[in-house]
């Protein structure tokens, strides 16, 4: 009889849960007589993993579909203050290690895995303001080059890929807050306009729901002035449609798309409150509407959200009071009871960092701003939770 306990290794554990999805689990365990051992007070574990060459933040991190981590760019809180540089963490060594360099530095850009596997990089902001261009890089050479360049420049805009490849880039600011979207279509390299939005924003969030269409939710509209309302763009017609407005104005939040199609939204800043939020909502995209759910343990904004493979959200880190604390606490979301319990906290409180659900079902957490700008990283296990409810979460 094989016994694993609560520590596993990762590769293990990640085996076990493909043999799961393709039906063979219980094979598997006739075969190797396996008992899993599980704990509920086990917390899940954060340790650090390899640090990054160079302090960031407000920086996007995008798995590759070789299973490697690309950031790139941000702001270093040095001379210059935002970087071109890039890096690639691999699971394997949990070392980093520099890649090609954007050919313009910029922070508050967006980072987009395409359909080819290559990444768009777009907007942003650098030392000589806001941008409109764009980069693609190339995963197997390296290197990036130029595509072209957006319509109008921004920064804290959002970027989504749509099902047919194509890429919706929403909001954002320049001298104003900006209501345009635009498209970019990677077969010609080419930015169209696609409508605006009702009300213009930015450090909004976008979500791509099952039916395709992009739910747009809060954001600032101006001057810390947090939003309520949420729209809708529907790629059929290159239109967009107001839909119920969150309980609660706020930007800086998160937005998570469950198993069961409804989206999460966590926390955020809202100037009116003149603190953090500490709610969580909702949306029902059959109907339109949003609801309150279960409040987490800690109001925090600039955090993290991340879709465990069990349907849990795992959250990470973030500001509180006032942006004037780093949070290391760390909480998890179960959509079945719309409950909160705690999980295991970041070694180093953090904001302004990545979080990026590994292939092993880990979660990377890397840099941002604690103290100080964060080179370090972190690597979440989830322990046993990834192995407790893992049926029907996905219908809930």
């Amino acid at each position: 009889m094989i016994t694993l306990l609560t520590k596993k290794s990762s590769r293990l554990r990640s085996s076990f849960a493909i043999l799961r999805r393709k039906g063979w689990c219980s094979l598997a365990v006739a075969s190797m007589s396996l008992v899993i051992h599980t704990a509920t007070a086990d917390p899940g574990q954060w340790s650090f993993t390899g640090s990054l060459a160079l302090a960031r933040a407000n920086f996007p991190a995008v798995l590759l579909r070789n299973g490697l981590v690309l950031v790139v760019g941000g702001n270093t809180n040095g001379n210059p203050f935002v970087t071109a540089t890039a890096e690639i963490y691999d699971p394997l060594s949990g070392t980093w290690s520099s890649t090609g360099s954007l050919a313009q530095g910029r922070d508050y850009h967006t980072g987009t895995l395409l359909a080819n596997g290559r990444v768009l990089v777009a907007g942003g902001y650098s030392t000589v303001g806001w941008l409109a261009s764009a980069e693609i890089y190339n995963p197997r050479t390296g290197t990036w080059s130029a595509t072209g360049s957006l319509a109008t420049a921004r920064s804290a805009h959002t970027a989504t890929l749509l099902r047919g490849g194509r890429v919706l880039v929403v909001g954002g600011t320049t001298d104003n807050i900006v209501a345009s979207a635009e498209l970019y279509d990677p077969a010609t390299g080419t930015w169209s306009p696609t409508g605006t939005t009702a009300e213009p924003r930015w450090q909004h969030t976008a979500t791509l729901l099952r039916d395709g269409k992009v739910l747009v939710a809060g954001g600032d509209a101006g001057f810390g002035t947090p939003l309520a309302s949420a729209e809708l763009y529907d790629p059929e017609t290159g239109s967009w449609a107001v839909t119920g407005s969150l309980n609660k104005a706020r930007f800086l939040h998160t937005a998570t798309l469950l198993r069961n199609g409804r989206v999460l939204v966590v926390g955020g800043f809202n100037s009116a409150n003149g603190a953090e939020e500490g709610t969580a909502e909702l949306y029902n995209p059959s109907t339109g509407t949003w609801s309150t759910t279960g409040s987490p343990q800690n109001k925090r904004a600039i955090h993290t959200a991340t879709l465990l493979p069990n349907g849990l959200v795992l959250v990470a880190g973030g500001s509180g009071q006032f942006f004037s604390t780093k949070l290391a606490s760390a909480e998890l979301y179960n959509p079945q009871g719309q409950t909160w319990a705690s999980t295991g906290s970041l070694s180093v409180g953090r904001d302004q960092h990545t979080a990026t659900l590994l292939p092993d079902g880990n979660v990377l957490v890397a840099a941002g701003v604690g103290e100080i700008g964060l080179a370090s990283a972190e690597l979440y296990e989830p322990a046993s939770a990834i192995w407790n409810g893992l049926d029907d979460i996905d219908q809930q």
